[in-house]
This record gives structure tokens, sequence and C-alpha cells, in this order.
């Protein structure tokens, strides 16, 4: 069973995050949250009958700021904004965006700087609790004053209205649901709908989620370039420690040591520097000779969209804040700049990664450069075509990610009568870092599907394998899903089976069995 994640006033862990949005690990609220918003509270009470205007609490919202709310009025005001901003449109967002928006806007309320009260928080954790999920469409966020539309589409379901998914994946209305589960829908009062809805909660989210995965593609893409290494008869020289400690960049020295473990002992590239293979070529290519230093900059894109998500989480995004000292203050912390950057940035650094990942799989099909293997790895070139369209599809995502790599942080559009006249569209920048990650597992899939068939047709399959125990390992895994090499078949599932292999963390776990230590 997924251990609890308490919510509490300082940071969740980005582990807290993937657990509840992706493996619905169960949350609690501590006594010490709970006495924070309770205090905050108190604050925003004292200033219900207030003459002076406060933003959120007596006014209207954007370029209507300026019209002072009646008392008798402000339930609905809460209410109207609530319901006027769930406007999103288009196609449904994947659930655990959702789930991770909505516990990152829960842990800011329970920073007690939001005003909100505790019932409030209370009620969205039960949502997230009975795995309730609002409805959000991909479009309606510009990422500033916060992801507003998804985060309306929220605060709508605890109010009890719009539409959810259930815990069993069912479109029901959110009444319905939150009834079922035993959940009262919430009242809003004073500043609250205006503080569930002023945050970066689905980027962060959805940064977050991106940073876990690729944390793990980049490994796998050491370990699928050190097979190419192999497969391709190169050589393993160009990643000795000596070379990478003259530009000792953390990342770069990281992805080399991976693929000198991946390739120790490999008798394939022993027999090669013994002449067996008359091994002529003084440098390999850069796909294959550059490889550490492509993914250390990966690496290093990914430890500074890590340490931007880091501050993000332990931040309290809200507009007006409630400050420690007791005043409500406006602000402009909900802009998504810092998100939306980094997200983009992970965009170009996954685009080049899966760029050259497709280069290497490429050079096992061409007969100029394969040394010795048959055309496309087919079994008989002409009746059979063997990977030449696998090859195609990995160029077709390749493409699409170089245009997925550029930056919706850029496109700012004015919005609110010229009021929030610049955002950054952070909310889109995730969205497509999301489909560029897919790409990238399935660029990787089937660059290690083509190296684990061209070591095959090499030393003659597993039962005489000649390469490294790591790779064998890694052979060994993918052979359980997909046969050795032979005449043409259907391809689509070898490439699928692979990817799920990586989804699921077979691959890196098959490589890890014959490691003493894991591949980093």
């Amino acid at each position: 069973m997924t251990s609890i994640v308490s919510v509490s006033t300082g940071a969740l862990s980005p582990a807290d995050v993937v657990n509840v949005a992706r493996h619905l690990a169960p949350i609690e609220l501590s006594a010490a949250s709970l006495a924070a918003m309770a205090e905050s509270r108190a604050v925003i009470d004292a200033l219900v009958n207030d003459t002076i205007p406060h933003y959120g609490v007596s006014t209207g919202f954007g370029a209507l700021a300026t019209k002072q709310i009646p008392i008798e009025l402000r339930t609905q005001l809460q209410r109207s904004l609530i319901r006027s901003h769930a406007a999103s449109s288009g196609t449904e967002v994947d659930r655990e965006v959702i789930r991770g928006l909505m516990l990152n806007r829960l842990s800011t309320m329970a920073t007690g700087r939001t005003g909100v009260r505790p019932v409030v928080a209370q009620t969205y954790a039960a949502l997230l609790n009975a795995a309730i999920t609002p409805v959000v469409g991909e479009y309606g966020s510009l990422g500033c004053s916060g992801d507003l539309a998804p985060l309306s589409h929220c605060a709508l379901a605890v109010m009890g209205e719009g539409k959810v998914r259930n815990a069993d994946g069912e479109l029901v209305d959110a009444a319905v649901a939150l009834a079922a589960a035993g959940i009262e829908p919430v009242v809003l009062a004073e500043k609250e709908g205006l503080a569930l809805i002023n945050g970066t909660d689905g980027m962060l989210g959805m940064l977050l989620m991106a940073s876990s995965d690729l944390r793990k593609l980049v490994s796998i893409a050491d370990l699928s370039a050190a097979m190419s290494v192999e497969g391709l008869l190169g050589t393993d020289d160009v990643f000795a420690p000596d070379l990478h400690t003259l530009r000792p960049h953390p990342g770069q020295m990281a992805a080399a040591a991976n693929m000198r473990t991946v390739l120790a002992g490999s008798p394939l590239l022993a027999e090669q520097k013994a002449g067996a293979h008359q091994f002529t070529r003084v440098q390999d290519a850069y796909s294959l000779r550059c490889a550490p230093q492509v993914h250390g900059a990966v690496r290093a894109t990914l430890a500074h969209a890590e340490s931007v998500a880091s501050i993000e989480l332990a931040s309290a995004i809200d507009n007006p804040v409630v400050t420690p000292d007791g005043r409500v203050e406006s602000n402009g912390n909900f802009h998504g700049a810092p998100m939306g950057y980094v997200l983009d940035f992970l965009a170009i650094a996954v685009a080049d990664l899966a760029s050259i990942s497709e280069r290497r799989t490429d050079r096992f099909l061409d007969t100029a450069r394969s040394h010795g293997l048959n055309a496309f790895l087919a079994d008989d070139p002409g009746v059979d075509s063997g990977h030449m369209i696998a090859q195609y599809t990995a160029a077709g995502i390749v493409s699409e990610l170089k245009r997925l790599a550029v930056p919706a942080s850029v496109d700012s559009i004015p919005s609110s009568a010229m009021q929030e006249d610049h955002v950054s569209m952070g909310w889109h920048a995730g969205l497509k870092l999301r489909k560029a990650v897919d790409g990238l597992a399935r660029v990787l899939a089937i660059e290690l599907l083509t190296s684990a068939r061209a070591l095959d047709m090499r030393d003659g399959g597993l039962a005489s394998t000649k390469s490294s125990a790591v790779i064998t390992a890694v052979r060994e895994s993918i052979r359980t899903k997909v046969e050795g090499p032979g005449t043409d078949r259907y391809i689509a599932p070898e490439i699928e089976a692979v990817f799920q292999l990586i989804s699921d963390g077979s691959i890196l776990a098959a490589a890890n069995s014959a490691l003493d230590a894991p591949l980093v």
C-alpha cells in the first residue's frame, strides 16, 4: 500500500506529488496546517466589514477590481468567479495532471497564506482521497494569474458543480460523485474563490512529473547509446574518465560513467580491439562518440529545472496573500514565467536527446555505416524490409519533437482588458513537454529494439552472446516480449512492447540486475 502523504505548512517533496498524482497515494492535513489556515482566516474575517476595499475580499477581479461589492453579494461573488472562470475547452486533460494541480493548490492552502477556511482544504483532500477528478479541457490557462481555468474547474467540483470522473473513471455530475463519497460541497466565503485559482499548480505538477520521467529516460538513453556502440562495433575508449575530467561537467561525467559500466567486459568490443573485426576507424560518429556530452547537457538542463521546481514547490502563491505578520497584500507571484521557461528548456533537451538516439538507430540500417550488418537489418533484404519503417517512425517523432521544442513562453498575449497584459503560457509549455517526453521514450524504444536485433545478428542470439553482462540482461528482457531476428512480421506491437518495458521500469531493472550499483 502507498504510504500516506502528509500535507503540512512545509514543502511537499517531488516524489509526494508524483505518488499522489499518479499512484493515488492517500493524503492527510497536518494539525499545524489546520492551525495556520485558521489563523490566516481570522485575518480575512476581520476585513469583511472594513470600508477600505480589499482585492478579492470586497472587490471584483482583474479589470473589475475597482468595483466595491456589498457584503450580501460576496458569497455570490465567489461563486460567480468560479463559474465564469471554469471556461476550459478541448481534449480532456489526463487525470494525473489534475490530481497534481489539486495537490499543489492544497499545499499552498496548507501554508496558511491564502486565508481559506480549513474546511476548504479538507474538502480538497477528501476529493483526492476519493479519487474524484474534475474534468478539465486542455485550453483555458494563459499561465498568469495562475492556471485560472483549470483551477476553477477544480473549485467548481468542490462546490458540487460541473463534471468529474469518479474513482472508476465514469463521467458524472460533481454533486453525484460528492454525495456518493459522503463529501459535503463547500459554500465559498470571502476571498476563497480567488485563493483557489491563483496559482502555478498545473504547470508545476506537469514539471515535476516530466522531471521524474526524464530522470529515468536519460539513464535509458545512456544504456541505449552503449548498446548501439557495441552493436555498431564502436569503441569505449572515448568514455575513459581522464578524458571527461578535462571537461568536468557533472552530467557528462555521469553519462560517460554509465556507458563505461554498461560496456564493461564486452567480448564483442574485446574482439574488435584485438583486430578480429579489422577495426580501422580512427573515430566513431558523433552520435556514438559525443553521447556523454549531449546526455550530460540534458542532465544539466534537468538539474536546473528541478531546482526551479523545488523553489516553486516550497512557495505560497496567491493574490492577495496573507503575510506572516497579518497584512493582506497584492503581488505578482502567480506569474508562471519561472515554470514556463524551464518547461520550454526541457522540451529542447528532450528533442535533442531523441534526435541523437534516432541517428544511432539509422546507422544500423545503412550497409555503408553498419559494419557488416544486413541492409535495414532485414532477414532477406529486398524480400524483407527489416527495421526500415521503424526508423521512419523514430524520425517522424523527432520531427514532431522539434516542433514541440518551439517555446510557448515567448508567446505572451494580453487579456482582461489589458490589466493582465503579459502572461507566461506555462500551462501549454507543460502540455507540450508531456507529449515530448512520451515521444522520447518511443524513440529510445526503437533504438533498443534495433540494437538488440543487430546484436542478435552479430552473435547468433543470446545462447552465444558476445555482449557485456549488462547488455545481455537488457537483451534478455527485450526477448521476453519480442522475438529475435527473422522474416518480416507485424512490428508495431514490438515497438509498443519495448516502450512498455521502458515505462514500467523493466529495462532499467534488467540493466541494474547485472550491476553492484544502479546506473545514475
